[in-house]
This record gives structure tokens, sequence and C-alpha cells, in this order.
């Protein structure tokens, strides 16, 4: 990482909104993954908008 990010990093640490690095980056990984998440729900959503997709009635259709 470089100099100046890891600065920030451990300003905003500083600040109390974090108690640790760790706690930051753990935080920023699941922000992450939630975008990604909801990234993938658009993209299923406009799939069966546009008569791509498939709906199933139950998880047994997964089969």
């Amino acid at each position: 990482m470089p100099p100046q990010m890891a600065k920030d990093v451990k300003d905003f640490v500083k600040t109390g909104q974090y108690i640790s690095t760790s706690e930051f980056f753990r935080d920023l990984l699941r922000d992450w993954q939630n975008g990604k998440l909801l990234n993938e729900l658009n993209e299923s959503h406009q799939e069966i908008m546009a008569g791509k997709g498939k709906i199933l009635k139950s998880l047994k259709s997964l089969r």
C-alpha cells in the first residue's frame, strides 16, 4: 500500500470510528462483498425482465 494511503487509514482509525486498522479493512471488505452481491442481483433482475431468466418455484427446481 502506498505510504499516503497507509497514513490515511491510520488517521481514520485515530478518529475513533474503528478500533484498529484490521477492523477498518474488514468493514471495507464487507462493503465490497455487499456491493458485489447487489450487482449480481441487479444483473439477474435485468435478465428476468428481458425474458432470459428463469423463475424457480422452489429450490428443488435447481436440480
